[in-house]
């Protein structure tokens, strides 16, 4: 690895108490690069801007994918990442299927330690925060060519995370437009599948909505997606989410959800879930809690459904009558050392990596 510290570090400018999510970035950034046919060393140097073309194959043909995951600090000043092995696998899952070269784990794990561990002073203390890393890989080479890029690019940068949705939202769902479509790019975290679900969220903020629920391509009865979220709903005492496909993510959060679900005898079914069980759920009082999970917001609350007209409104529960709630707290008690880990999932990121490597 390849080191270059700050000369001009940012971080006395931080103010852990007043900061917004996705707009300020920690010091450094690490960066790799792929030329004739093999990766090259992994560099950790100075966050900053790089110098792309116009031409660059990755803007111009969407050859991009990336990951979303978090450090947690606790009260001892411990520094932890969550499942990072999910991460691993899953973006080199979206590098194969957009045709991009997958990253070692020594590139991936290894480039991803060290930069936590180097800018540890970063992820701000307390109840909701974290660090936020974004892993990514895009084509480089200059060329107005549709086809295969040769060069490309990973790279890891992170931001300093608090709450991303603080208080419970109304989200639509959609009849017409779709998430993804079989033999398509759902499963894989495409830069180009959030570009396409901005227009139709748009217009359902213009109705009130602050999401949208996707429903599959074909027939728009069945629920698949909330936004950038995987979606969970809950019926009586029973929880149902989607199983994942080549149109749904593999989330982690979701992937977590189900297991402390499990570890706690709450009954999850994943299953289809159809617009019409959940339409008539509601009617006949059975529709508790629908919510969203992701890395980003952990778990958003709906308080609202909107369909073909009509706006749904959801129970607010308490957090001792909350499944959405209790399972949330019982995942942030894990990632952030709070309480014990059974399932192995929270990684200690040491200190001095670099040093002592």
């Amino acid at each position: 690895m390849i080191i270059q510290k700050s000369t001009n570090p940012r971080i006395s400018n931080f103010d852990p108490e007043n900061f917004s999510f996705g707009n300020m970035f920690i010091d450094h950034m690490v960066i790799c690069e792929y030329e004739n046919g093999k990766w090259g060393d992994v560099k950790l140097m100075p966050y900053g801007p790089l110098p792309f073309s116009p031409a660059m194959m990755g803007v111009n043909y969407g050859q991009a994918c990336f990951e979303g995951m978090k450090a947690y600090k606790d009260k001892d000043g411990q520094v932890f990442i969550f499942r990072p092995e999910k991460n691993f696998a899953r973006i080199n899952k979206s590098a194969k299927r957009l045709a991009m070269p997958e990253v070692t784990e020594e590139i991936f794990l290894g480039g991803l330690k060290a930069l936590v561990d180097l800018d540890r002073d970063w992820i701000p203390y307390g109840e909701g925060n974290s660090l936020y890393i974004r892993p990514l890989i895009f084509a480089t080479e200059e060329a107005l060519k549709a086809r295969i890029a040769n060069k490309f690019m990973f790279a890891i940068v992170a931001t300093p995370a608090k709450s991303y949705y603080s208080e419970p939202v109304a989200v639509k769902i959609s009849d017409y437009y779709s998430r993804a479509a079989n033999g398509g790019v759902g499963s894989a975290k495409a830069a180009g599948n959030y570009a396409a679900s901005f227009y139709p969220t748009k217009l359902a903020n213009e109705e009130g909505y602050e999401q949208i629920i996707w429903t599959d391509d074909s027939t728009h009865e069945y629920f698949e997606e909330s936004g950038t979220m995987n979606v969970f709903v809950r019926i009586n005492d029973t929880i149902y989410t989607p199983p994942t496909s080549e149109k749904i993510l593999d989330g982690v959060t979701r992937d977590s959800f189900i297991q402390l679900a499990k570890r706690r005898g709450i009954d999850i079914q994943v299953e289809p879930i159809s617009v019409k069980t959940v339409i008539e759920a509601h009617k006949n009082g059975t529709l508790k809690e629908v919510w969203g999970v992701g890395t980003a917001v952990v778990t958003t609350v709906f308080k609202a459904i909107g369909y073909q007209g009509e706006r749904l409104d959801l129970p607010q529960l308490p957090l001792e009558e909350s499944f959405a709630l209790t399972l949330q707290k019982d995942l942030v008690d894990i990632q952030s050392n709070v309480a014990e880990d059974p399932f192995g999932w929270r990684v200690l990121v040491e200190k001095n990596i670099l040093e002592n490597a």
